[in-house]
């Protein structure tokens, strides 16, 4: 088996760590038992680039478990647990590609890896894979069935995609489901991309201006989180909606040019490119410390605040210190990576629990109807969204009501009125 992780010698305790988040990912488990039993992926060879996290390691198994050949490699060179990319080849036989701290031709070339397994479908966590196999694989297109996309960056480029008539198979947008976008966006970005800017810097939030740069699922989990901190949050916002909504959020609006003199704290969450530049980094309150939790690492214009920069250290771990010719300066976390991954473990498994059954469930759906599927960006299917949320709520012990025949009728009905 071919592999390229860190040391093999971490698997065990990555094996206990993907228990650990197992314990909190009940629906997931269902789907993993019914899996076994039914192997609803034999044959199929699954392509994945995720984020490899216990969560992640967990789906893998699952996808194994249903019959499938299931390969792996980051989404983010940042992004790996190193124990968990060891646990999932010594412990489960699973080719993983995947080491923290990679450089850009070691990411790619983990991609590459996975590609050369000839994948039936593809698992994407910002499209870098799909977008490779496009450009540089596409002789291995012909046996591609369809494909799935775990976030809001990736189903924008994929629908760039379809809308010019390049997306060569049919791919189900999970981050569009709503037990994913909802949840994980929301509540998993929230808390994680909290966690880590706490472990990178010790900084305390209560009193703090916390900056929002984007006002989506996963601004509005993080406006929401910082501000249960503490923290005075601004939102920064080019969609006059969301500005609106933010507003009657509770949330002070404002340009960044306005916002970047008085804040303490700046996260991006947009998925755009150059939201933090050199403009606003040149007014920014000596000590800012700046981060971002969108995608990929584009949305802080970091090339302009380098060549400016008269000085940089690493003054932490995931902390660097850039000196402006001002003598200020202004601290970036984790190479302006995804700091929620980078300098902390990602979403909790809960959350990441309806993520990856949608995932699994998604895969299955596949199979199941790719010959009937164009070459376009599906939303996850109603059912298999309700069905998630109900195995959800009962793990969570919690019952809903249903309709009676009588509302049922008058919900179909037009001339019952007053």
């Amino acid at each position: 088996m071919e592999y390229d992780v860190k040391d093999l010698g971490l698997a065990e305790q990555g094996k206990l760590r993907m228990e650990w988040a197992g314990q909190s990912m009940p629906v997931l488990k269902i789907i993993g038992e019914r899996f076994k039993k039914e192997k609803p992926l034999t044959g199929m060879r699954i392509a994945a680039c995720l984020h490899v996290t216990t969560e992640t390691g967990n789906l893998m198994r699952v996808l194994k478990d249903g019959g499938a050949e299931a390969y792996l490699c980051a989404s983010n060179p940042l992004s790996t647990q190193d124990d968990v990319a060891a646990a999932l080849v010594k412990e489960y036989g699973i080719p993983t590609f995947a080491i923290k701290g990679e450089d850009n031709a070691s990411y790619y070339s983990h991609i590459m890896s996975c590609l050369e397994a000839k994948p039936h479908i593809t698992m994407d966590d910002g499209a870098d894979l799909l977008v490779t196999l496009h450009s540089e694989k596409k002789e291995l297109i012909k046996d591609v069935i369809g494909g799935t996309e775990e976030t809001t960056t990736g189903v924008i480029r994929l629908k760039a995609m379809a809308a010019k008539g390049v997306l060569s198979y049919p791919v189900i947008a999970v981050n569009d489901a709503l037990t994913k976008h909802m949840f994980d966006n929301r509540y998993g970005t929230g808390q994680s991309t909290i966690d880590g800017i706490i472990r990178a810097t010790n900084r305390l939030l209560a009193g703090s201006n916390f900056v929002v740069c984007g006002y989506g699922w996963c601004g509005k989990g993080l406006a929401s989180r910082a501000h249960g901190m503490g923290a005075n949050v601004i939102v920064i916002e080019v969609d006059p909606l969301r500005a609106l909504e933010a507003m009657m959020d509770g949330f002070r609006v404002m340009p960044l040019a306005e916002a970047a003199p008085i804040g303490d704290f700046f996260c991006t969450v947009t998925g755009d490119i150059h939201v933090i530049r050199y403009e606003h980094f040149e007014v920014m309150k000596s000590g800012a410390i700046v981060c971002n939790s969108g995608h990929f690492n584009v949305e802080i214009d970091l090339d302009a605040l380098y060549a400016k920069a008269t000085a940089r250290r690493m003054i932490r771990d995931f902390v660097e210190e850039i000196t402006l010719p001002s003598g200020a300066h202004v601290n970036i976390l984790a190479e302006g990576r995804l700091v929620n991954l980078a300098s902390a473990e990602g979403h909790p498994s809960s959350v990441m629990d309806m993520s990856f059954a949608n995932q699994a469930l998604s895969a299955e759906y596949l199979v199941q109807n790719y010959k009937s599927l164009a070459k376009n960006v599906f939303k996850v299917p109603d059912p298999i969204d309700q069905e998630i949320a109900r195995l959800k709520l009962a793990s969570m012990g919690a019952d809903i009501d249903v309709l009676t025949p009588e509302q049922v009728k008058y919900l179909s009905s037009f001339d019952m009125g007053t």
